[in-house]
């Protein structure tokens, strides 16, 4: 419990424990005592004197380390087999990168929110979830986590690493562009829609009597989104992700079309979080 109250101050874990699931009375009484918690203020300086604060940030390091390293390993392996019958297949790296959010997320969430991209963070930010200053710091420990994960894959693999593409985000031979930039937009759209409404405070008091283990509709959607694009653009969804594989491999391919692998994940995010407030929150036109 130590570290708990000041946890909730600076928003790591902002909503409190609930009572256990029940009956429809309990539920109804958690709908009731439930109030819509302040937004989080845009500069919180006090941050910057926590240790949650930091732990926070380490937290969201090692995940996204952890992220690459084993999806970035499981990409190589399929790539580098000649015969992909005896490799995991697309199957199998959508299922690494959805198993592996599950696993993190459920580890990390009650430290840091287990974000683990980006994006995640800043549709988080737009919603007034978290804190610039903290959204900022997320960012980069998660843009280093992606890096030292595939710098680490490239040490295991060095032989290999370059001739199999590193596990870098490229737009596949026949899509545009536009395409690319399409699939990077609708497959975030769908991750921080998951997001919003699986950690939605509100829902889960209304709803107390349906057990919701948050990183599981998380992870499942990052499979899902993955095995839709991955004939598209590798499937990207997540910056941190896309900037490491491609800052370690480092060939012109890697970096042609990056900007997609930014610019769709954070447009996708920024529309779920103006739907999620403004439709299926309906925050900015309820009576206070």
């Amino acid at each position: 419990m130590e570290g708990r109250g000041e946890d909730v101050r600076v928003g790591a874990n902002r909503f409190e424990e609930r009572q256990p699931i029940g009956t429809a009375a309990q539920t109804q009484n958690a709908a009731k005592d439930y109030r819509e918690p302040a937004p989080a203020p845009l500069v919180e300086a006090g941050e910057l004197r926590s240790w949650s604060f930091y732990r926070a940030g380490i937290a969201e390091f090692v995940a996204t380390f952890l992220f690459l390293y084993v999806t970035i390993l499981t990409v190589m392996g399929v790539a580098k087999s000649p015969n992909k019958c005896n490799t995991v297949g697309v199957q199998g790296i959508a299922w690494a990168f959805g198993g592996m959010i599950f696993a993190l997320v459920y580890c990390t969430a009650g430290i840091s929110g287990g974000h683990i991209n980006p994006a995640v963070t800043f549709g988080l930010l737009l919603a007034r979830k978290l804190s610039l200053t903290r959204a900022i710091f997320y960012i980069i420990m998660q843009c280093l986590g992606a890096i030292s994960g595939a710098a680490v894959v490239k040490a295991f693999e060095n032989a290999q690493f370059g001739t199999v593409g590193g596990g870098a985000n490229t737009i596949n031979a026949g899509y545009s562009k536009t395409a690319g930039l399409g699939a990077e937009i609708m497959g975030t759209f769908l991750l921080v829609y998951t997001v919003f409404s699986a950690t939605d405070a509100k829902r889960n008091a209304r709803d107390s009597h349906v057990p919701m283990l948050a990183p599981l509709p998380i992870g499942f959607a990052v499979f899902l989104v993955h095995l839709a694009t991955i004939p598209i653009t590798g499937t990207g969804i997540n910056p941190a992700r896309s900037l490491g594989a491609a800052l370690v491999y480092n060939r012109h391919q890697a970096w042609h079309d990056h900007w997609v692998f930014w610019a769709g994940p954070l447009i996708g995010a920024a529309l779920a979080a103006l739907y999620h407030q403004t439709v299926i929150r309906a925050i900015p036109f309820k009576s206070r």
